[in-house]
């Protein structure tokens, strides 16, 4: 190793020591997609710091682990294939998107259900993998790591937390209905006036918004499981050797640490044992390539419109595909549209396509007007950060509400890409770049996302290297987790008072009666005398 770099390593070990006490060993169970990309940002942090990072990554996981010099990777063989896990999440995104009904909640069974399924017996198949790979976890128990990091959203870190009997912590959006963080991580979400997640409802309800959000959280609760819990409980005890259940294993998780923040959330109660990280991915915008800063500055006083519905939506019909390019083709602006797909036969000379965007940098420039979006939470964020207005095309997972949660707050237009029309898309745009409504309240969104005590990033890094330094954090674990659920709604307590209520009731009024029975007779027989 040249001495240069064996100096920078050097001044890395030294900078955690002085910072934390000690440079820890952080493990890592990871999630495809968005959900790499906001762990990756965590993990380099850590890196950058001096911890040492492995990540756990199935061979079948389509994220390059090339693009990340300074994470370790500890790669293993799976029994699913990386061509079977792209066409499942690539079905998945389609099903949710085409298919499954999007008027309530009760409507999403059984296609939801269906993809959950799948989806769950997907990740216990490579969470068997990995576990029963004898070699591996002895590689990984003899390394003696300090903390585990998972994302929550694919279940196996909290098992091999628990074979190595180190503390971990959970990265998480959201679960369905929030079920994992009401019922594992504590949390306490009142449906009069916390929107369920996937209900597409946000801000202040109307009452018939209430009911539709109470069978939401019905259905999430008592009809829908993101996981098979009787399968992973099963699992879980068969792997650990002992009983045990989901609930319990998932609810040892130290921390959670959760995607989103109040610039996004409408407020709700919160636990000392969860931390709002939302946007920590964000960073200041860097200048766009040469031909592409030409074409921006080329737009004059109009600006641009910056259009991108994500990387997982590849099969959007040539006629709808048409349609937006038309409405495009309407506006002064100049577009720069990521679109995966064959280039719209009607293009506008203002539009031009592209495979790719520097998304963070295009919001990020000054002449950047709106942002056309599926609302994903990584590209909401990057538009609350920079405070430019949105017209939102919510496809699939929780863009609906992210998305409701934008239109409550005045800064989005919300468009359903099933109905959409070009007239649609047009009338959006024009309304969002022509009512400055629409500017001042993403501004101060902005500046909501931007006045907070801790950076985003730096308060997660805080907390990892918090449980490794304390060994975990369980004075911040709220004690409802020693109780059974009929104990956290305290039944057993209020059965008990109702019953001395029954019991005193019962003897009074055996007593009065008793008493008149008694006089009664005294009565009867003066009357007789």
């Amino acid at each position: 190793m040249p001495v240069k770099w064996m100096s920078v390593l050097l001044l890395l070990q030294m900078s955690c020591y002085f910072r934390s006490g000690n440079c820890g060993k952080v493990l890592v169970w990871p999630m495809e997609f968005s959900h790499w990309l906001n762990l990756k940002i965590i993990l380099d942090e850590l890196a950058q710091r001096g911890h040492e990072v492995t990540v756990l990554r199935p061979a079948s996981y389509l994220f390059d682990p090339k693009k990340s010099p300074s994470l370790k990777f500890e790669t293993f063989p799976t029994s699913l294939s990386k061509d079977d896990l792209e066409k499942f999440f690539t079905r998945l995104v389609d099903v949710w998107i085409y298919e499954i009904p999007r008027d309530i909640c009760l409507s999403y069974s059984p296609l939801l259900q269906n993809v959950f399924d799948e989806y769950s017996d997907t990740y216990q198949s490579l969470c068997e993998d990995t576990v029963r790979n004898k070699q591996l976890m002895t590689k990984l128990q003899n390394s003696k790591f300090d903390v585990l990091f998972s994302d929550a959203i694919g279940l196996c870190g909290e098992l091999i937390a628990e074979l190595l009997q180190i503390p971990f912590l959970y990265s998480l959006r959201f679960t369905p209905g929030y079920k994992m963080e009401k019922y594992n991580g504590g949390l306490t979400l009142p449906p009069s006036y916390v929107p369920m997640i996937l209900s597409g409802l946000g801000g202040q309800m109307t009452f018939m918004e209430r009911v539709k959000n109470m069978i939401c959280m019905l259905y999430f609760d008592f009809w829908s499981q993101t996981f098979n819990e009787k399968k992973w409980s099963q699992f879980y005890s068969e792997t650990l050797g002992r009983p045990t259940t989901f609930a319990e294993t998932v609810g040892k998780a130290q921390m959670w640490l959760i995607r989103s923040y109040w610039d996004l959330e409408f407020p709700h109660p919160t636990l000392p044992n969860v931390d709002y990280v939302g946007g920590l991915h964000c960073k200041p915008a860097k200048p766009l390539p040469k031909e592409m800063e030409d074409f921006v500055q080329s737009s004059g006083e109009h600006g641009v419109v910056v259009f991108s519905l994500g990387s997982m939506v590849r099969n959007m019909t040539e006629e709808k595909a048409n349609a937006i390019a038309w409405a495009l083709a309407q506006i002064p602006q100049k577009v720069l549209w990521r679109f995966d797909g064959k280039t719209p036969d009607i293009l506008g000379p203002n539009t031009r396509v592209y495979k790719w965007l520097p998304q963070n940098d295009l919001l990020g420039h000054p002449k950047t007007k709106a942002f056309v979006t599926h609302g994903g939470a990584n590209g909401v964020y990057e538009a609350i950060h920079f405070g430019i207005p949105m017209i939102g095309i919510p496809l699939f997972g929780e863009q609906h509400d992210n998305i409701a949660f934008m239109v409550a707050k005045g800064a989005a237009v919300a468009l359903n890409i099933r109905t959409m029309s070009g007239s649609d898309l047009l009338n959006a745009l024009k309304a969002v770049i022509e009512n400055p409504s629409y500017k001042e309240n993403a501004m101060w969104l902005s500046t909501i996302h931007h006045d907070q005590p801790v950076k985003p990033l730096d308060g997660a890094v805080f907390w990892i290297e918090f449980v490794m330094r304390h060994k975990g954090a369980k004075h911040l674990r709220p004690l409802a987790y020693n109780l059974t659920w009929y104990q956290y709604h305290s039944l057993d307590v209020i059965g008990f008072l109702l019953a001395c209520v029954a019991a005193m009731a019962f003897f009074t009024i055996k007593s009065c009666l008793l008493i008149y029975q008694k006089f009664a007779k005294m009565g009867k027989k003066m009357k007789n005398e």
